[in-house]
């Protein structure tokens, strides 16, 4: 194999979304401004064949290939060697969960499964219920119709049928008759949209997307013989996972991908661990994306005093608590709500596969079993090793407090010891359920501190003490040291710097409270919950300098439009409430104009400084701690993107490049490969101590190339509202021995040196040894 050699080990990644109107030769313009960053990848969104108009690349399309939208393969051979002068590698996002079938004509394996069902060559290749008890007589169920069922508007066009602008081929010799007759002879039916019937595993909710069981050698071939291509040719130097817990088995499946790409190349995985959870340490990988690390460097500049104000101002203005009690139970309650409204064909499917051993087995009770298991569990999905004893612990649980299902959790207990279909599907429908119960719609359904409310966030528990947030990055520093480091995505709820300066309202509680009464008084909004919820996001994407303009009012509209439906409580996505979202949307424009304006300015810019000092903070430690930092695109200038598709607008790369976030990565980078010892798998980390009146707000820490041999130490600030001059002189850090220079400021430190001399240079100190 060529290309095969010493691993380019990793610095930090730029993430860039592909479009294709930012394409390959795009990227290669703008390398020069990315590789002056300091990182060492690129770190490419989807490359491959995608349907026609897809804007993010997810929804590829067989036969694999790299997209001829984007450059096709010559296209990323030249960005390939363009990197490579610039000394960047790259490394691409992978899709294996799922295929793109909005348009069937364009994806060749299912347009034949749907023509010739279970005869098809790829019936086995999708995750298809061809049982009779399927609801649709075992035909493959595609939830298409209007709510009626009507299917009058089915017309029969060239051995096609059509439903509007919906395409489907028919089975040979069957296009004869009435569109009806037509209709009632394929291998499909074409039910209502809502009716709950679905013939095939997804990914999450999304119809559009079926998924692929990669399980099969034969399926793993065909989807990934492009892929191996590019390691063959040398043309990448690792890959992103695209949610490997929705697979049949992801741990054989990264078995077998490490051992096509080999030792020397880099594999991340889209994992989403809950706060308790650490990663399974059998996985043949360097680490996940880094949404827990992005969880911990929230939580660690979040004041704690604060959010039990919070508490008390959530509660009087929504009338509904927000504490980590209320989310609890309510995270149960959607969990269970979810797994009826959503995935009722996933959960039959995961009860037959429970009871198949015990044709005598309660199937209702067994039902009741897994959907509590599922509300109950607290991880996405349960049947990696490390995480057996959790599945057993919480049914035994729930037995305890429902003892009426002993019997069927003994049975789903028994069914999940080995792999299985049990197994598997207990496991792929409990993060289904997960993600859309908790992301997609609790965190909007909320609104104690809006910037905790994120994916792989704690909001139950947005604060971390010093002592923890030390504690976790020395267990990381040893135990996943190339593990990458996430602070914004394209999946993020926000960006860093937006939930950056919204963290900042939990140290000015009063002052919030304030505005909030302000607002209500004059400019009430059409729902308390709902408004809360956004007036919170107002705050982190309002303008430092000048008024709110015409394009940011249009984002705030649309975001305020998306987060009131996927909350579900006012209008929904299918349910849709006119008259509710045209109030919002006059709200908001309310809220950013005239005296509601100047009320919100005056706020943000009290805590601008603040705010500015302490996502500037945030990045360092994303970059300088333990694990692999990645830049998303556009973030190394102050970013205030929202959810998708907001964060995926294009980039203005005309910023300016002395911008203080840019300088600050730079220097951060610039250190990092001098001292690349200190920050690999052989490096360490070790917390440093603070004296003085507020030692509690110092992070310090010192990396090194081993325990008596410090290279690095990182000094910044927290709960930085409250951090007077005078504080930050009666406030010292005691530096390691020898003498430490400042990347920055050329200063030189030793000894106990306060934070007034530390940071003189800015909100964050990076200092050398001996330079």
């Amino acid at each position: 194999m060529r290309g095969v050699g010493k691993r380019r080990e990793p610095l930090a990644t730029y993430r860039i979304q592909l479009t294709r109107d930012h394409g390959f030769a795009d990227v290669i313009d703008v390398l020069p401004q990315i590789a002056d960053l300091g990182v060492s990848h690129l770190y490419l969104s989807p490359i491959g064949r995608a349907v026609t108009g897809s804007t993010h690349g997810y929804d590829w399309v067989p036969p694999p290939g790299v997209s001829a939208e984007l450059g096709g393969i010559d296209g990323l051979r030249d960005l390939r060697r363009a990197a490579t002068r610039h000394g960047l590698g790259m490394i691409v996002d992978i899709v294996p969960n799922h295929t793109g079938v909005a348009d069937p004509m364009q994806n060749p394996w299912f347009n034949d499964l749907l023509r010739y069902g279970s005869g098809s060559r790829h019936a086995t290749w999708f995750d298809v219920d061809f049982s009779t008890d399927n609801g649709s007589d075992g035909k493959i169920a595609l939830p298409v119709l209007a709510a009626d069922g009507d299917l009058s508007p089915l017309v029969v066009d060239d051995a096609h049928l059509r439903y509007y602008d919906h395409v489907f081929p028919t089975a040979p010799g069957t296009s004869g008759g009435t569109p009806v007759e037509v209709h009632d002879r394929q291998h499909y039916r074409l039910v209502p949209w809502n009716s709950g019937l679905i013939g095939y595993r997804r990914f999450f909710t999304v119809n559009e997307l079926a998924g692929l069981r990669q399980e099969d050698p034969e399926v793993y071939a065909a989807s990934h013989r492009w892929l191996l291509d590019l390691v063959e040719e040398d043309l990448i130097d690792g890959v992103r996972v695209d949610h490997p817990d929705g697979l049949w088995d992801p741990q054989a499946y990264l078995r077998r991908l490490r051992a096509d790409v080999g030792e020397h190349r880099l594999i991340y995985i889209e994992k989403i661990l809950a706060a308790d959870e650490d990663l399974e340490p059998t996985l043949p990988v360097e680490g996940t994306t880094g949404y827990e690390q992005l969880r911990a460097i929230d939580a660690v500049f979040t004041a704690p005093t604060g959010i039990i104000q919070l508490d008390e101002i959530h509660e009087s203005v929504t009338a509904t608590n927000g504490d980590s009690a209320w989310l609890g139970a309510a995270e149960r309650e959607r969990k269970l709500a979810t797994i009826r409204q959503m995935f009722p064909t996933e959960h039959r499917r995961l009860v037959r596969a429970v009871t198949h051993s015990d044709p005598a087995a309660d199937v209702d009770a067994v039902a009741e079993a897994t959907a509590e298991l599922i509300a109950e569990i607290g991880v996405y999905r349960a049947d990696y090793p490390s995480l057996r004893s959790r599945l057993i612990g919480a049914a035994a649980e729930i037995a305890r407090r429902t003892p009426a299902l002993a019997s069927a959790l003994e049975l789903v207990v028994a069914s999940t010891a080995s792999p299985g279909a049990a197994t598997s599907r207990l496991a792929q429908t409990c993060g289904a359920v997960t993600a859309k119960s908790v992301e997609d719609s609790l965190f909007y359904r909320t609104a104690r501190l809006v910037s905790a409310q994120e994916v792989g966030g704690d909001p139950a528990d947005p604060a971390m003490s010093l002592r923890e947030f030390h504690t976790r990055n020395v267990r990381r520093a040893r135990d996943w040291p190339r593990a990458m480091t996430a602070t914004s995505t394209h999946d993020t709820k926000r960006g860093e710097d937006v939930r950056a300066r919204i963290a900042v309202l939990a140290q000015v509680p009063e002052r919030w409270s304030m505005l909030v009464r302000r607002i209500w008084s004059t400019t009430p909004p059409p729902d308390d919950l709902t408004g809360y919820f956004l007036l919170q996001n107002i705050i982190g994407v309002w303008p430092v300098t000048g008024p709110v303009d015409d394009t940011l009012r249009a984002r705030l509209r649309a975001y305020a439009q998306k987060a009131a439906r996927e909350a579900g409580l006012r209008t929904t996505w299918t349910d849709v409430d006119e008259e509710f979202e045209q109030a919002l949307e006059s709200w908001v424009d309310a809220v950013t104009t005239g005296e509601a304006a100047e009320a919100i300015a005056r706020l943000v810019g009290e805590i601008s400084a603040s705010w500015q000092a302490e996502a500037m903070a945030r990045k360092a430690l994303a970059l300088l701690g333990p694990g692999v930092g990645d830049i998303y695109q556009g973030t190394q200038w102050f970013d205030d993107s929202l959810v998708d598709p907001d964060n995926r607008r294009p980039v203005d790369y005309r910023q300016p490049i002395d911008h203080p976030k840019t300088m600050m990565i730079r220097a951060a980078l610039r250190v990092r490969a001098d001292h690349a010892a200190a920050f690999g798998p052989e490096g360490t980390y070790a917390p440093l101590g603070a004296e003085g009146a507020r030692a509690d707000h110092v992070i310090a820490f010192v990396r090194g190339a081993g325990d008596d041999d410090p290279r690095v130490v990182v000094v910044t600030a927290r709960f930085t509202h409250s951090l007077s001059a005078a504080d930050r002189s009666a406030t010292s850090v005691a530096m390691p021995p020898g003498t430490w220079t400042d990347a920055t400021t050329g200063e030189t430190h030793g000894g106990a040196t306060d934070l007034t001399r530390l940071l003189a240079g800015g909100p964050v100190a990076i200092l050398t040894r001996g330079g």
